[in-house]
């Protein structure tokens, strides 16, 4: 399971993007695209969706190790524990005691 998970912001440790935060849209395998962060340029063949073509610019992938949840009360990054309490598994920052939401965690 990862420490991460679409929907959360998340704010980038290292590379050429330290610092910067977004949205995650996706999780690939151990990697992750975040909103607005490691833009890449595509060269597109002309397509129905996409009849004009060109170069295209997209969200690549960070490795999943270089992105922390972002805490607002903190105003940076966290690390998170899984606090288990009878039915339901909740992420918990570490230093901060924040709670963040589950959406889909079992």
């Amino acid at each position: 399971m990862a420490h991460v998970r679409k929907g959360d912001t998340v704010v980038v440790l290292s590379g050429a993007n330290k610092g910067k935060r977004g949205k995650i849209l996706r999780i690939v395998g151990d990697r992750v695209v975040v909103e607005k962060v490691a833009m890449i340029k595509r060269h597109q063949k002309p397509t129905q969706k996409n009849a004009q073509g060109g170069i295209i610019e997209k969200e690549g992938t960070i490795h999943i190790s270089n992105v922390a949840l972002f805490d607002d009360k903190l105003g940076r990054g966290t690390r998170t524990k899984t606090v288990n309490d009878g039915k339901t598994k909740t992420r918990v920052g570490v230093k901060s005691g924040t709670q963040f939401p589950n959406a889909g965690m079992e």
